[in-house]
């Protein structure tokens, strides 16, 4: 029943880089079984890091849940929703970010909120009251407010999110200029012109509803916030043609919260530099915890003895032992298993990383004399250059005890 109600989608959406499978290949699997294709695909555009690719080692990634937290979340949507255009790629950093938040959250949407609840508090006690003393200038408010639904339904019928925003914050900014043109301020300071001073809150009050509804799917918590302010409930989509549907007589909060603080831009570089700082630590970290593993990995490698098949005698004629001489051992650094020695083998000198670390030290390894297959293949460990194996033996506890002559043998002595 899910599945009859929700496909096909009227909406495919995906991102740009994954077009082609989403429009052919997976057209062809539905298809194949019979099924309806989705009605729209749409392949929305890239949220680009400010200074170029994101790169961990960099420390510039923007990680979603670091903004909210400074943020907030509804800040980080609407940056993400508004500066993602319908054509181009975005672009996202904490400088812009602050910016936008500032302007338009803050002193767009947030003073205007805040003026608003201020002034019917200290001039009517919170109460707001059409009291019907309408001016010319009130209707251009009422024709913004009411006809702004239908420009956001018609942006997002065309799927232009970052427009369909910009149209609701008009309303907002037209609400502010409403501010400035009737002058409240002044309207207070004559008896004669508090009915007229009420319908202007009243007005803004309105205006205010309409946008907050048209904004509770891109900022649901902020319309919750403005909303419950107001002393009212957000309104259906069809009743946002409407303008006079507040109660008159309601009352407001007494105590208007302050939806966005304006942010300064210091305390801002100084929370992103922390994170950038944390972020390379933590990929330097992850780094050497990758080396270990591989360093374990491979002194594993180099211990462990798997069951072997028969060999021909030829085979064990190509490898070459011979006695060598320890000069010199110190202990393969970032690693817990591994040995880097220093081994003379008549008159060469060959460097030979043996994971024997737990039962020997570099001390003990000193002037020992061990047996050395030395034709082996070079190889890294850890990083670090091996030369050749030394042979040690292996008890089933897992003890390790390197092989040694019998009798005082010259260094590079061939053992057969």
């Amino acid at each position: 029943e899910q599945y009859k109600k929700l496909w096909p989608a009227d909406l495919h959406l995906i991102g740009k880089d994954i077009i082609r499978f989403h429009t052919i290949y997976w057209p062809i699997f539905l298809m194949a079984l019979g099924e309806p294709l989705p009605k729209q695909i749409f392949g929305h555009p890239w949220l680009l890091q400010g200074d170029g690719k994101m790169s961990k080692s960099k420390g510039n990634v923007m990680y979603a849940d670091d903004l909210v937290d400074f943020f907030g979340v509804d800040a980080v949507r609407y940056f993400v929703l508004h500066e993602m255009p319908f054509e181009n790629d975005g672009v996202i950093s904490w400088e812009l970010l602050t910016d936008r938040i500032n302007s338009d959250l803050a002193n767009t949407l947030g003073n205007l909120v805040n003026r608003t609840i201020s002034m019917s508090n200290k001039y009517f006690g919170g109460v707001v009251e059409n009291t019907g003393v309408c001016e010319a200038v009130d209707e251009d408010l009422k024709a913004v407010a009411t006809g702004t639904y239908a420009k956001v339904e018609e942006k997002m019928a065309q799927l232009r999110v970052a427009d369909a925003m910009t149209e609701i914050f008009s309303l907002f900014k037209r609400c502010n200029k409403y501010i400035d043109e009737t002058e409240p301020w002044i309207l207070a300071k004559d008896e004669a012109k508090k009915a007229r001073l009420a319908t202007v809150l009243y007005n803004l009050v309105e205006g205010i509803i309409i946008g907050a509804s048209l904004l509770e799917p891109y900022m649901p918590e902020t319309a919750e916030r403005i909303a419950k302010q107001l002393n009212t409930s957000l309104r259906d989509f069809d009743q946002l043609e409407q303008f006079g549907l507040y109660e008159s007589g309601s009352k407001v909060t007494d105590q208007p919260e302050i939806l966005f603080a304006r942010l300064d831009m210091k305390d801002v570089a100084k929370k992103e530099a922390e994170l950038e700082e944390a972020m390379i630590k933590a990929a330097a970290e992850h780094e050497a915890e990758e080396a270990n593993a591989e360093a374990e990995k491979a002194e594993q490698e180099a211990i462990d003895i798997e069951p072997k098949t028969e060999i021909e005698y030829d085979d064990f004629a190509k490898m070459q032992f011979q006695v060598g001489e320890i000069i010199s051992c110190e202990a393969v650094p970032k690693s817990k298993k591994l040995l880097c020695s220093q081994v003379k083998i008549g008159s060469q000198v060959r460097q030979i990383v043996s994971g024997i670390k737990a039962h020997y030290s570099p001390e003990e390894m000193v002037g020992k004399k061990v047996m050395v297959l030395v034709n082996l293949k070079p190889a890294k460990l850890a990083g670090v250059m091996s030369e050749g194996m030394i042979l040690c033996a292996e008890d089933a506890e897992g003890n390790l005890a390197l092989v040694t002559p019998e009798k005082n043998m010259p260094a590079g002595a061939e053992i057969c």
